[in-house]
């Protein structure tokens, strides 16, 4: 059974599911796909996911999209692949899709108004208080998150919860690149900035690195 994995580069969405599959040691065909070329609006790729946004994994006859539900698939259905991305006691996998959800919920949303009003915006057009409003946000999250820190990783072991969380972060600190004042490097908890290096050591996370931040 083959499985493909289309994906787009600097998506955190995606990132986190690139992550997985690495961690899982599954074999699989990545399919990177272009934002500005206008991939996810072709019609091949409408008919995988209609919604017309990656990350999406094709696995045999399974067509799946949504980033959360990929992981949960790739954890059930490939157990004995690699490593587990959800601890196997039944409270502590909860908790760990508690803070999936929180991360999609809260984190998330606040990230993305930072790279849409600062990386999407000319930089005439920037809105300092709606700015201002979304870095606070963000900033109260992570706090949040750092909170929820108890060893090297959130749930145990490094899976589901570490691979939705970094991506976001990293792609909140590109905003940071283009508007240094934004300061939110200064601003991530002790606790949280050695996790971020701990990530950062994992043998896969060069390979998944976003291809294009490479570059810039």
């Amino acid at each position: 059974m083959s499985t493909e994995f289309y994906c787009g580069s600097g998506s955190p969405y995606a990132w986190r599911v690139w992550l997985a599959l690495e961690h899982k040691a599954l074999p699989y065909t990545l399919r990177m796909l272009s934002f500005s070329g206008g991939d996810l609006k072709q019609p091949q790729f409408l008919a995988l996911n209609p919604r017309g946004k990656v990350p999406v994994l094709v696995d045999g006859d399974v067509v799946l999209y949504e980033s959360a539900a990929i992981l949960d698939y790739l954890h059930d259905a490939y157990p004995h692949s690699g490593e587990r991305l959800l601890p196997d006691d039944i409270q502590a996998r909860a908790r760990a899709r508690r803070l999936v959800r929180e991360a999609d919920s809260y984190l998330a949303p606040a990230m993305e108004h930072l790279v849409d009003d600062i990386l999407f915006t000319p930089v005439e057009d920037w809105n300092a208080d709606a700015i201002a409003k979304a870095r606070d946000a963000f900033i109260t999250e992570l706090a949040r998150f750092e909170s929820e820190l108890n060893g090297d990783f959130f749930a145990g072991a490094v899976g589901t919860v570490d691979f939705t969380v970094y991506p976001i972060i990293a792609l909140a600190l590109r905003a940071e690149r283009k508007k240094p004042d934004l300061n939110l490097s200064a601003n991530i908890p002790m606790k949280l900035a050695a996790w971020m290096r701990r990530m950062e050591a994992l043998p896969y996370f060069t390979s998944t690195y976003p291809p294009h931040w490479k570059q810039a």
